[in-house]
């Protein structure tokens, strides 16, 4: 049953100590993820093949709320990643997303969308997931949308990881 109820979440770590923290979880044998690619680097005097976190200061963990203090208890996490004052829940789907991404492609970098005004988007998580609507207004890691649904324009202030282009 409380395998039932285990959960994945974001959790922040120290500089350059991605892998350092997936390897003490596995240790305490909680599921942990950290996304890695290969690629050569060049030394002055040989290549060598390296992996690099994916994403810089991230793992992700797949636990109860129970193993929550067990984590942050961990050596070099400084956290979870919050969302709406309550550690963020990162759906199952991206994680095998992720994982399927870095099967099928080499060489992948990340890029945050620069959102304008008056451009069109789609929800991708949260209450208003799948809804289309209008930027509004861009703030630092905030946007505010208008929401079409309904026939009646809703305003949500939402966070840029939250949406997609549409």
């Amino acid at each position: 049953m409380e395998e039932n109820n285990k959960k994945w979440y974001a959790i922040y770590t120290k500089p350059r100590c991605e892998k350092k923290v997936h390897q003490y979880l596995t240790l305490k044998q909680i599921e942990s993820y950290c996304p890695v690619q290969s690629f050569k680097k060049r030394y002055t005097d040989r290549y060598k093949v390296v992996e690099e976190p994916l994403f810089k200061s991230y793992v992700f963990v797949n636990i109860t709320q129970k193993e929550i203090t067990e984590v942050r208890l961990t050596v070099g996490v400084v956290n979870f990643v919050y969302w709406l004052h309550k550690p963020a829940v990162i759906a199952n789907e991206d994680i095998i997303t992720i994982k399927k991404f870095l099967n099928e492609y080499v060489h992948i970098t990340l890029q945050s969308i620069d959102l304008k005004e008056n451009q069109r988007i789609i929800v991708t998580s949260g209450l208003f997931m799948q809804h289309k609507g209008t930027v509004k207004q861009v703030k630092k890691n905030k946007v505010v949308v208008y929401l079409d649904s309904l026939g009646v324009a809703m305003v949500a202030e939402l966070h840029k990881s939250d949406i997609i282009l549409a």
